[in-house]
């Protein structure tokens, strides 16, 4: 039986949203690192007494959140870069239980999944 897959233009498609989605959650992930590390540049929001009392009052709890957020992040940007190996191979949107096609509005909204919703609901009700 011929495997389903997506045609060389619909993943052609999808690998241009990735890539887009892939600079950016980069970008995001390099501003939680800055900051994480204090590499941010002095800009005029530092002044600002506001900004001085949260970032004093809550320091030891943005390390953490921003280490989590991090860690979140490093995982996206592994998912979406797994999904551009699947696009290369020509595997890419095809469920890895069901073996169907995810639907293409899936992907749009979840560009390195690789469970349909069906097998995603199965999973989550074991």
């Amino acid at each position: 039986m011929e495997s389903q897959r997506y045609s060389d233009e619909d993943l052609q498609e999808f690998k241009e949203l990735i890539m887009k989605k892939l600079e950016l959650a980069k970008a995001d992930y390099n501003q939680i690192m800055d900051t994480l590390t204090g590499r941010t540049s002095n800009n005029v929001d530092d002044t600002s007494p506001t900004y001085k009392a949260l970032e004093e009052g809550s320091l030891t709890q943005s390390k953490e959140e921003l280490t989590t957020m991090a860690a979140r992040q490093q995982k996206f940007i592994q998912g979406l870069q797994a999904a551009l190996v699947r696009i290369e191979n020509k595997t890419y949107g095809v469920c890895r239980v069901t073996g169907k096609l995810i639907p293409k509005e899936r992907l749009r909204a979840v560009p390195h999944a690789t469970l349909s919703i069906e097998a995603k609901n199965m999973r989550d009700h074991k």
